[in-house]
């Protein structure tokens, strides 16, 4: 069991309590509707805190009102012409919580509120002994600097209360832009050590691909030499030498994967639509599997900018993302959607990119959320067979175009059920006015 945490005590609130008990102590001290006053005065001061958490829009305008109704009893109770109470400071209060918690005109109409509310016993009808005095010029000049001094504390107050409140929004300001930066901060140093990885990673695949290969090409000759000399004699011979040859060609596939993760992919990037690059990628996934129950639905918004793309490379990346969905699907089929549109990122200087975002969702079994951040690095698949290597090398060539690649659950439930389905969301950056149509950017990718 954990120990409760004991109420802690404003000592601010103490001090309002020691002050309000003195003025208690002062003449009249028999006064029992004085003392009931300045009661109701700590009650509301002790409680200003709960009660403009629970209402924080009115809470404000009820504290101070209440702290003017209370100043305006306790003056009527404490003088014998009220206005001349020796407690008239007791206005300050709700004047000062005015300026706590308003703008500075909010606060000019709450201090006048004030002040008509002390000035009101100048009136015979609400104080009918005023009628028995007679009122000097002196008094009426008197009063004036007292109602002064109420505007004059009202406006000093509020002028730091707004100063804090200024410089409590640049402290925020400021502390988001840190946490912003430190953000991206964190991005560019994970982006650094994956490249990093990639990069080792490369060099280890292209050393060992080409060392492999050697060999694999022995075995398949062997293999291919023994169908030919005792294939008519020994049927045995001929499956055998089957098996080897055909598991020499999945593992020389595997070593080609290893050279496209490893070498450098040389992009030429020219402004195109990219509907048709989809539309190409589609039909040669379709033509692979072709009689697959498998829907697709395309939604290309009208209007699309020009993207520099790699022509090769990036119908490379769709197709490789449009099969993985097809493998997810498997021959039960479901539904493909591919969908286009204009959309505006974030760049790596912390500017905004105009372009085209796709997103290719599958009605598949979906994605972990706990490998969406870990699918694009090299030989982490969810596949039982996969090497993991494909979605590398889509992230890759999609980093080569200056693009941006992450994967989510499915966005629409007309597409996949909840919990189920994957979204590839990928997003190229539009051709920039620089760059005409035809014109070639070479772009080596490492």
């Amino acid at each position: 069991m954990t120990e409760a945490k004991r109420p802690t005590i404003n000592w601010m609130d103490v001090l309002w309590l020691v002050f309000l008990a003195g003025l208690a102590l002062l003449p009249p001290v028999r006064e029992i509707h004085k003392q009931l006053i300045l009661l109701g005065f700590g009650v509301i001061q002790l409680g200003e805190g709960r009660l403009i958490a629970r209402v924080p829009r009115r809470g404000p305008a009820y504290i101070v009102l209440l702290k003017i109704a209370l100043a305006t009893l306790l003056i009527d109770h404490t003088g014998e012409l009220s206005i001349n109470s020796s407690y008239y400071p007791i206005y300050y209060l709700p004047v000062v919580t005015a300026a706590e918690y308003f703008g500075p005109w909010s606060t000019l109409v709450w201090t006048s509120l004030a002040s008509a509310a002390y000035c009101s016993y100048l009136s015979p009808t609400l104080n009918p002994a005023i009628a028995e005095y007679e009122i000097t010029q002196e008094s009426y000049f008197v009063l004036a600097i007292r109602v002064l001094f109420f505007f004059l504390a009202a406006m000093i107050v509020n002028r730091h209360v707004v100063e804090n409140r200024r410089t409590t929004q640049r402290y925020q300001e400021l502390a988001e832009t840190l946490a912003e930066t430190n953000r991206r901060l964190e991005l560019a140093q994970a982006e650094a050590r994956r490249s990093e990885r990639l990069a080792a990673l490369g060099q280890l695949s292209a050393g060992l691909a080409h060392e492999i290969r050697n060999p694999l090409g022995v075995i398949k000759g062997s293999a291919e030499m023994l169908t030919q000399k005792l294939g008519a004699a020994d049927p045995l011979v001929t499956e055998l030498a089957g098996y080897i040859s055909t598991e020499t060609n999945r593992l020389s596939a595997l070593v080609t994967r290893f050279l496209d993760f490893a070498r450098p992919l040389h992009a030429d990037l020219t402004p195109q639509d990219i509907t048709a690059v989809l539309d190409r990628a589609l039909n040669d996934v379709a033509q692979f599997w072709k009689g697959a129950p498998v829907q697709v639905e395309k939604e290309y918004e009208a209007a699309l900018p020009l993207v520099p793309l790699d022509e090769s490379l990036s119908e490379q990346a769709f197709v490789n993302i449009v099969q993985n969905a097809y493998d997810a699907m498997g021959t039960g089929g479901g539904k493909l959607r591919v969908r286009a549109r204009k959309s505006r990122a974030s760049s790596r200087d912390g500017g905004s990119l105009d372009g085209v975002e796709v997103r290719i969702e599958d009605t598949g079994p979906g994605i972990p959320p706990e490998l969406r951040e870990q699918i694009f690095n090299p030989f982490v698949t969810t596949k039982k067979t996969g090497v993991g290597l494909g979605l590398s090398i889509v992230s890759k060539i999609i980093d080569g175009h200056r693009g941006t690649i992450r994967v989510e659950g499915a966005e629409h439930p007309a597409v996949a059920a909840p919990g189920q389905g994957a979204s590839f969301v990928i997003f190229f950056p539009a051709a920039n006015e620089q760059t005409a149509v035809g014109e070639t950017a070479h772009l080596v990718i490492s």
